[in-house]
């Protein structure tokens, strides 16, 4: 079973300013980079097919294959940079609450990705994020 992590994607307002700022947040490979605090523990599953999930507005809309961690200090302080797949998939929108930092996420309670998921949760990208989120509010996607 496949080891994920989620993330709250902060000051992100969807899945294309994600895309326009990891242009921005790149390392050496040309692959975009997340950083983090702290190294996750259990990396070799981690990458061993493990995604990041980003939580953007209250939901889960979008994950990247994880690729590798490089751990360094900066300033004296250790950190991690999760080098990320530049492929975003989208996935069913799932609600979850605020958090800090990070978390794993078991395979099992990944949400399944668009083409796999369920028709009536399909998200016209037109759409206005208040209708998408009223929408959700309804359960009707």
């Amino acid at each position: 079973m496949a080891l994920h992590i989620i993330k709250l994607a902060v000051g992100i307002d969807d899945v294309e300013h994600l895309i326009k700022v990891q242009k921005t947040l790149r390392l050496p490979s040309g692959n975009p980079r997340c950083r983090t605090r702290n190294a996750p523990r259990q990396a070799d599953e981690l990458i061993e097919g493990g995604s990041l999930y980003w939580v953007i507005g209250g939901y889960i809309m979008v994950r990247q294959k994880v690729l590798k961690l490089h751990t360094r200090k900066r300033d004296g302080k250790p950190e991690c940079l999760i080098e990320l797949s530049p492929d975003h998939v989208l996935v069913e929108p799932t609600h979850r609450r605020a958090f800090q930092g990070w978390r794993y996420l078991k395979g099992d309670d990944a949400p399944p990705d668009i083409k796999k998921a369920r028709k009536k949760t399909f998200v016209d990208p037109k759409m206005t994020k208040e209708m998408q989120r009223e929408l959700r509010k309804l359960g009707l996607i």
